[in-house]
């Protein structure tokens, strides 16, 4: 089915590369709909935008480009969402640059649901990666969309958790929906798209561009009642999102870890600038209004006293097996052993190096 002249004038208009979201958004409100610029002339447009951008509306976009994108749109998964629609984000249109446009991919209801942002770095440790899951897990069965940003690490396992809670996810890219940036995170695509929603303000065939990612934290961020950073270095494109919530008037919350990781180096700034420090899903729900949910929690009493003897003295920071058995007073085989059962039990994680590291 063909897309409705107001719906094909939001496309052309989007389309148009020298088109900024500011400068869109300046002729809406000097002109009304989108309908109504796309008939303007030259003269007229070149009073309100440089001439460049002018002679670009002008011109329209390339016959190509629209086509792949209508042909796109055939697609009932596939749909567009513009400043005009009810179903835009609301939250969305409280930051200070949001998107005329959003392409999206899967359901568009999940856009504007209750949700959280959880991000961190692509170089995750596995405790990293199982603190994400647990907390996006938690947090979607109490009432919030996962929001991140589909990229490698903490952003994975927290779709991974969002889906497997009550409220989805919601993955935010920063190139065009029809690529899978990184391609690794392929089957994660599919199922986020069936299950939740992939979202983008990029046009169609946009590549995997450095200058992009930036924009897309802006979204991750302003989709979101808060921001939570499980793992970030000091230099993580995930303290972007922060910042951007800040900014937003988002509440910041940030998981705390070892003084002797780089991964926790960033959390550990946030928490001094002033996020909330967070040990479990419960803490933030009760600072947004969310007190009833109970949190699952893992008990670990029933664990052989040997086993309990182990995981007391490995602790959560990264630790060798020469120290580990210096401070048990066993043998390397025995406490090899005892390791083994708590790594096929999910209580410990095997590290590069030959280190160990109880899971929280």
């Amino acid at each position: 089915m063909s897309p409705d002249s107001e719906t094909l004038a939001w496309l052309k208009l989007a389309l148009v590369a020298e088109l900024t979201p500011t400068i869109f958004r300046k002729l809406l409100a000097a002109y009304g709909t989108p309908e109504a610029i796309c008939a303007l002339d030259f003269g007229t447009l070149a009073r309100n935008v440089p001439d460049a951008t002018a002679a670009a509306i002008v011109r329209g976009p390339g016959a190509e480009c629209l086509d792949v994108t209508l042909h796109w749109l055939e697609d009932p998964a596939n749909n567009v969402v513009t400043f005009a629609d009810k179903s835009y984000p609301r939250l969305l249109l409280e930051i200070s640059d949001p998107p005329p446009l959003l392409y999206v991919k899967g359901n568009a209801d999940w856009l504007d649901h209750a949700s959280l942002a959880v991000v961190g770095s692509r170089n995750a440790t596995p405790q990293g990666n199982a603190n994400a899951q647990a907390f996006a897990h938690e947090l979607s069965d109490g009432g919030f969309t996962i929001v991140s940003g589909m990229a490698l690490g903490i952003d994975g396992a927290a779709h991974l958790g969002g889906l497997s809670g009550a409220s989805s996810s919601v993955a935010v890219v920063g190139t065009g929906l029809d690529i899978v940036y990184p391609a690794r995170n392929r089957e994660l695509a599919h199922r986020l798209a069936l299950e939740g929603a992939l979202v983008s303000e990029f046009a169609l065939g946009t590549p995997a561009l450095a200058s992009n990612f930036p924009r897309r934290n802006r979204l991750i961020s302003g989709l979101s009642r808060g921001c939570l950073v499980v793992e970030a270095a000091l230099k993580s494109g995930s303290l972007i999102t922060a910042r951007y919530a800040l900014e937003q008037g988002r509440d910041v919350f940030a998981v705390p870890g070892s003084i002797h990781s780089p991964l926790s180096k960033g959390c550990h700034l946030l928490l001094k600038q002033g996020a909330k420090l967070v040990e479990n899903s419960r803490d933030i729900l009760e600072e947004l209004g969310v007190a009833s949910y109970k949190s699952r929690e893992v008990s670990k009493e029933g664990a052989p006293a040997a086993g309990n003897m182990v995981l007391a003295q490995l602790g959560f920071d990264p630790l060798d097996l020469d120290v580990l058995c210096q401070r048990c007073g066993l043998t390397p085989e025995t406490a090899s052993a005892m390791l083994l059962t708590l790594e096929l039990e999910g209580v410990v994680n095997r590290l590069p190096g030959g280190k160990f590291q109880r899971v929280r």
